[in-house]
């Protein structure tokens, strides 16, 4: 996908949706997770598909998030 996408994501599918996109865009396309966004428990995480996937396997994931995904380099 060219162009910079948005995908709002259950805390339940988070890995499976990380899986997907890495099959789909490449495991070194920049992303951002963004969960909990102006709450308490606020994290913001921006790294390559695969790091995501690693950071968010090592931990249970609460809460609303939004997954920003770099557009592809031309």
């Amino acid at each position: 996908m060219p162009n910079t996408f948005i995908l709002y994501e259950s805390p339940f599918r988070l890995l499976k949706c990380l899986d997907e996109l890495i099959a789909f865009c490449g495991s070194d396309r920049q992303a951002c997770v963004a969960r909990e966004i102006s709450k308490m428990f606020e994290e913001i995480k921006t790294a390559s598909l695969e790091e995501l996937k690693a950071h968010f396997s090592s931990k249970e994931v609460k809460g609303e998030i939004v997954v920003v995904v770099q557009g592809a380099n031309s």
